[in-house]
């Protein structure tokens, strides 16, 4: 073996220092290709270097609350109402006004020449307060009417007045209307007077205030339909009244 063909032992210097770690960490992402240019460095754990996330403020149970108050403020609201609607009724004992129609006069019922119907009655009317310690003022705008079936006659208004503590009142009311419709209508009620039955309603709608006590209260409406069977329709004579059937009722 020639000199040149010699292998020779390479000096290894023991003091050399180790091999640096390399520079790119071992995560790396290579491509299918292991070219290194495409190596992209990873993203390593973002999670730990991010400030805690703030936690939204309780807004729902601030509603709750809310709303737990608000129940519980109405419930105690219609439990003191409740309380003092017991009290008065235990204190005063309201009870409705009564009505009846005593008598029916017919003044005047006339077919004029344009063949509408003219009628004027006079009706009277008690009112019964029952009440020991409640006094009913009858205020402005009260309407009474007389109908026929469907077809309204005449109509009134009651005066004002105060009616007092267990006070019975009669009132004379009287009631002018006039019809269109005359003809047909007197041929009708004509018809009906053969029989000796003839069906009339009285209906009333009265505004009034009731007073407790030295307490006025906010105006209510009392409301009411008589059913009446008359035997006659004859002018300037009182009419007998067969049957007489009265329901009233308070709006608020």
């Amino acid at each position: 073996m020639t000199d040149h063909q010699r292998i020779h032992p390479v000096a290894v210097d023991v003091e050399a220092p180790p091999p640096t770690r390399p520079l790119v960490p071992q995560g790396l992402f290579t491509s299918e290709k292991g070219d290194p240019r495409q190596r992209q460095l990873p993203l390593g754990d973002t999670t730990a270097a991010m400030p805690p996330a703030l936690k939204p403020p309780k807004r729902s149970n601030c509603l709750c609350k809310c709303l737990c108050w608000t129940i519980g403020l109405l419930i105690l609201l219609l439990i003191i109402v409740g309380a003092i609607a017991g009290i008065i009724y235990l204190v005063f004992q309201p009870k409705l006004p009564k009505y009846s129609v005593d008598n029916l006069r017919i003044s005047d019922l006339t077919l004029n020449f344009d063949l509408s119907l003219y009628a004027r009655f006079n009706v009277r009317i008690t009112a019964d307060n029952p009440n020991k310690k409640i006094g009913i003022y009858y205020e402005k705008g009260s309407h009474l009417s007389v109908w026929y079936k469907n077809t309204k006659l005449c109509q009134g208004s009651l005066p004002r007045f105060y009616q007092g503590h267990q006070n019975r009142t009669v009132l004379n009311v009287g009631l002018t209307g006039q019809n269109q419709y005359g003809r047909t209508l007197l041929d009708a009620m004509q018809e009906e007077q053969q029989t000796g039955r003839i069906p009339l309603d009285l209906k009333i709608d009265v505004p009034v205030s009731i007073k407790l006590g030295k307490l006025k209260l906010k105006k209510v409406r009392i409301l009411g339909t008589c059913k009446l069977i008359v035997d006659s329709l004859s002018t300037n004579s009182f009419i007998s009244i067969k049957a007489s059937t009265c329901s009233f009722g308070l709006k608020i």
